[in-house]
């Protein structure tokens, strides 16, 4: 004869336990975030390196141009997004957070094609690989930013 549990709901154990605001507040101290706006700076910092290293191994100022609006087609949109989360309505509360990284996200593509539409319209000659190495190498910055992580606090609870 095979019996099978009633109610399998109570007999799983739940580890789920929330934390206190102390407890959060000492997370939150323990793994602070990285600012949009640095990975933002990285990415410029990348981005023009990338453009005078194109220009400088091939001898074309094209290629170096083009190089820059990959990497343009990155950071602009960027900007705009960190500006666009990081503002008043982005932080009024969880709804309007999750809206407003959606609607920026949206600009951040719209304006990334533009400006690739706009670089094949205005630079004559325009070298697609080196925008797309432009604009690949600048995205990777992401990535990169990742491995960043900044520092606790002096002071802040390590022990939680």
């Amino acid at each position: 004869m095979v019996t099978i549990a009633a109610d399998t709901e109570e007999q799983e154990v739940s580890d789920f336990t929330p934390l206190t605001a102390a407890e959060a507040k000492a997370l939150r101290e323990q793994h602070p975030s990285l600012s949009p706006w640095w990975v933002v700076a990285g990415q410029l910092v990348v981005g023009v390196l990338v453009a005078l290293i194109a220009w400088a191994v091939t001898e074309s100022q094209t290629v170096g141009v083009s190089a820059a609006c990959g990497a343009l087609a990155v950071i602009v949109p960027a900007a705009l997004f960190a500006r666009g989360v990081t503002g008043q309505f982005a932080s009024a509360n969880a709804g309007s957070a999750v809206l407003s990284f959606f609607v920026w996200e949206m600009v951040k593509i719209f304006v990334t094609v533009g400006i690739m539409f706009a670089a094949h319209r205005l630079v004559a000659g325009l070298s697609w690989p080196a925008m797309l190495l432009g604009l690949v190498v600048t995205m990777k910055v992401y990535w990169i930013a990742l491995g960043f992580k900044r520092k606790p606090k002096p002071g802040a609870n390590t022990n939680a």
